[in-house]
């Protein structure tokens, strides 16, 4: 399985819940996918509301030949940097994670051992008004194996079946 039926595998998982754009992204991604969900608890009527919560998340997704430190480094901070762009905190604005996907067809050693270290989280008003976190997954098309950051481990399951 080549890199492009990965990645096609991979947004046909993510479109069940997510909107996956895969023209007009700009480099170095190949697509988007975003996540919108808003929750609301009344009492009675809807003018007697009792609580809010708003929730996003932007998958942004690599396809690179040699993932090495470098580029393992340049597109953490591009796909951190572009979802914190996003970010609008507010009083019922629960979270709006970030996270990345990169498919290679080789990763070095050091990427390989990078992957893991690399975490982003930021509060907002001391977390009254949400947070953000950082998931990351780096997959090595070649050999079949991943490497996931702490929060990363989520898409664990969905890696193992798309590869």
């Amino acid at each position: 399985m080549n890199r492009d039926e990965i990645l096609e595998k991979l947004f046909r998982s993510f479109q069940v819940y997510y909107d996956v754009k895969r023209e007009g992204t700009e480099p170095p991604f190949v697509a988007e996918a975003v996540f919108h969900t808003h929750d609301e608890h009344f009492f009675l009527v809807k003018s007697a509301v009792i609580s809010e919560a708003e929730s996003r998340e932007y998958v942004y997704f690599a396809a690179v030949e040699c993932l090495d430190q470098e580029t393992l480094l340049e597109l953490d901070h591009s796909a951190w940097a572009r979802g914190m762009e996003k970010v609008r905190p507010h009083g019922s604005h629960r979270n709006t994670d970030v996270a990345l996907i990169i498919v290679a067809d080789t990763i070095t050693e050091e990427a390989f051992a990078q992957v893991s270290k690399l975490r982003h989280y930021q509060s907002y008003r001391f977390g009254f008004h949400g947070w953000s976190n950082y998931r990351l997954v780096a997959i090595e098309q070649s050999s079949g194996r991943a490497a996931y950051n702490r929060l990363g481990r989520s898409f664990k399951k969905l890696v193992c079946n798309t590869v």
